[in-house]
């Protein structure tokens, strides 16, 4: 099933979880002030991977491209709050073509939450979201496109996450 972009959660999205998926702007700002205090960030990939058909599609690509095989640099990580248990698995894929200058220190993030980097000089990034519940937890993947360069960052919020009261 091919996921439709929008810009707002369903309405069957739990109401507290509702603000972090529509947010425009920094999700790692969000979760910092709901945690009171700075994400810890845990890598359990980093490195090369070839692309799958879905991924291509989600990444705009069409026609012959989306036969060719497409090596990226990914990242799956997950992400702390205030408590033991993660509240967000997120994986960032950036295509080779957006690693380019200044951009190839998203290879270097390490525990540095990519909201640091993405939203250092503006509030908001062009992007395309699709929201869906998915057996884990609700999910947003959104494709950024950063200076002219395309980052697709998906976010899928875990049970721990809604269990955690403000």
């Amino acid at each position: 099933m091919t996921p439709h972009f929008s810009r707002s959660a369903p309405s069957s999205a739990p109401t507290e979880l509702v603000d972090f998926l529509n947010t425009e702007g920094s999700l790692t700002a969000m979760l910092e002030i709901k945690a009171g205090q700075p994400l810890r960030v845990e890598r359990s990939f980093e490195g090369y991977r070839l692309l799958s058909l879905a991924q291509k599609k989600q990444l705009g690509l069409q026609g012959a491209a989306l036969n060719r095989p497409l090596l990226v640099w990914v990242r799956d990580s997950q992400l702390y709050g205030n408590n033991e248990q993660p509240w967000v698995q997120a994986q960032s894929i950036f295509p080779l073509a957006s690693l380019k200058g200044r951009a190839r220190r998203l290879q270097q993030l390490k525990g540095t939450p990519i909201g640091y980097v993405l939203f250092k000089r503006r509030r908001t990034l062009p992007n395309r979201r699709s929201i869906e519940k998915t057996a884990d937890g609700w999910q947003r993947q959104t494709l950024y496109d950063w200076y002219g360069r395309k980052i697709l960052i998906s976010e899928t919020f875990l049970a721990a996450f809604l269990s955690k009261s403000d």
